[in-house]
């Protein structure tokens, strides 16, 4: 058990599988954690939802058993904060209620609207250039097209669901309905605002609404929760709160960041143009940057991040370790007539055994990661993932390990990107998220990359990690100086010089299944 006299977080985040929960010492040390799944309801049209409810009764249930197992006296415990998926949208009544399932980050069903609003006169990348130049100056992005940011959210339920909307309260991102359900203030921070594209981020110290963009987006302004700065204190738990977990009512609620801010700080790359890679449901290659910038056409820009002051490179590819877990759910262990039963606990453990059978390159045969369309460095919700040039030698084994090196392809596609954004050579980059458990997926990204990947310890862990400096820097316990001597760095991997060619050639025939393929997509997924 822990001193009585040391202090901890309770940190949470809520990811699409579902929440850990973790207790974090003031040293950065991680205690004890829990998961608890939840469930993803894919929908006809594009849809992606999830239930309020389910989520909290993950969050409920983790927290509990964690705290049951009495690694911490209850009263050392000094905060609760936040982290989680991001550009999603809860639509809440007065009382806090969610009004209908939240509307998540996969969901594409507002991109008519989302093309409507951002249509006009002298086309550039499908924008109108007026409306294009003064997004981009003020908030530094834009809204997708494809609908899957906040603001395409709303606007699917302000015309697709005109009820839901009238009754709407405050349409709130994932992070900031959680901090309700908590403390009973509804309020967002500077970083969970930005995937609405209504604020004007080039002061990071006062991120406002622009009354211009509200307009252009024809959302109701007293339908947006009001703004606090990332890293404020919220305020205490409810006393309900405090009676069901076990806690002092003194526990305070910071406003953290989501998920990629949060996994940015809890990776230890912190300092500027330090990267580092994330591979869990999806992916993203960022760092921190001192400046505001925007690449339109390979959907790149910046973002306020969870540090004072700075920006991060906002990047996304829609699915990554989602593409293993369709493999073992889907086809190797599918719940129908012909599955041999549940999948083994193990069951991605084993994948790696069979991979590391297969040479570099699975003998030519190319997994396309495009399981629900793409974002960087390509916007293109239509485009499919699959295998190609499979032979009769091919075996599950093959099968395996391309996914492995598909998705490290796609990696690099955004790799080659944003080094040529930020007009620095990753040197070194930090690997976080479910898919840096495994020694192979990281060499193989180093293969693919060829860059030193670096793997933290507890990968999976980062993102609750990074929600914990955020409050402990908030209430005075640490620096953001202090975080990466508090990262432990697990193993170091190495390109291997002998599978440069082969993976060169694969990776240009990669970007080739995009540019010969993209039309035969459109034409079967127009209506997607």
């Amino acid at each position: 058990m822990a001193s009585g006299s040391a202090k901890y977080v309770l940190a949470v985040d809520l990811g699409t599988s579902g929440p850990k929960v973790a207790l974090v010492s003031t040293d950065g040390e991680i205690i004890g954690h829990e998961f608890e799944k939840t469930e993803l309801l894919l929908l006809p049209g594009g849809g992606a939802e999830q239930d309020p409810n389910d989520w909290w009764r993950a969050i409920t249930t983790a927290a509990k058993r964690l705290l049951g197992r009495g690694l911490v006296p209850a009263e050392s415990i000094i905060a609760i904060s936040c982290t989680t998926q991001w550009m999603g949208t809860v639509a809440v009544d007065r009382e806090g209620n969610h009004l209908m399932n939240a509307v998540i980050w996969m969901d594409a069903r507002g991109a008519g609207h989302a093309k409507r609003i951002t249509n006009g006169f002298i086309n550039i990348a499908g924008y109108g250039a007026v409306k294009l130049w003064r997004w981009l100056r003020l908030t530094g992005g834009v809204p997708s097209r494809t609908g899957k940011d906040s603001i395409g959210h709303i606007l699917f339920i302000q015309n697709e669901l005109p009820a839901i909307y009238r009754q709407t309260y405050k349409f709130l991102e994932p992070m900031d309905y959680l901090n309700l359900r908590l403390t009973g203030e509804a309020a967002a921070s500077y970083d969970t605002i930005t995937g609405h594209w209504l604020t004007d981020n080039r002061d990071l110290s006062n991120v406002t609404y622009v009354d211009k963009l509200i307009a252009l987006s024809g959302i109701d302004r007293e339908k947006l929760p009001d703004l606090k700065p990332t890293g404020a204190i919220l305020g205490p738990i409810t006393a309900e709160i405090a009676k069901e977990f076990g806690l002092s009512e003194n526990v305070q609620v910071v406003m953290a960041t989501p998920d990629t801010e949060s996994a940015a700080v809890g990776s230890g790359a912190v300092r500027d143009f330090e990267a580092h890679l994330y591979i869990g449901t999806s992916s993203w290659l960022t760092c921190h940057v001192p400046f505001k910038k925007t690449d339109v056409i390979n959907s790149i820009t910046t973002l306020p991040s969870g540090i004072p002051g700075r920006y991060l490179v906002a990047t996304e590819q829609d699915t990554a370790g989602a593409c293993l877990t369709l493999l073992r759910d889907k086809l190797f262990w599918p719940d129908d007539e012909l599955s041999g039963g549940a999948a083994p606990a193990d069951a991605f453990e084993a994948f790696d055994r069979m991979a590391e059978r297969v040479p570099a390159g699975s003998d030519k045969l190319i997994f396309t990661p495009w399981l629900n369309g793409e974002r960087t460095p390509v916007e293109n919700h239509l485009i499919r993932g699959g295998f190609f040039n499979q032979s009769l030698n091919t075996t599950r084994a093959h099968f395996i390990r391309a996914v492995l090196e598909g998705v490290a392809y796609n990696a690099r596609w955004m790799h080659q990107h944003v080094e040529r954004f930020v007009k620095k050579r990753f040197d070194g980059i930090n690997f976080i998220g479910g898919g840096a458990k495994s020694s192979l997926w990281c060499q193989i990204q180093a293969d693919v990359l060829n860059r030193t990947i670096r793997q933290v310890k507890d990968p999976s862990l980062a993102n609750v990690r990074g929600a914990a400096f955020l409050a402990l820097v908030a209430l005075g316990y640490i620096t953001f100086d202090d975080i990466p001597e508090r990262v432990e760095i697990t193993k170091t991997y190495e390109p291997d010089p002998d599978n440069r060619k082969i993976y060169d050639e694969l990776f240009a025939e990669f970007l080739n299944i995009y540019k010969n393929n993209k039309r035969a997509y459109a034409r079967l997924n127009a209506t997607a």
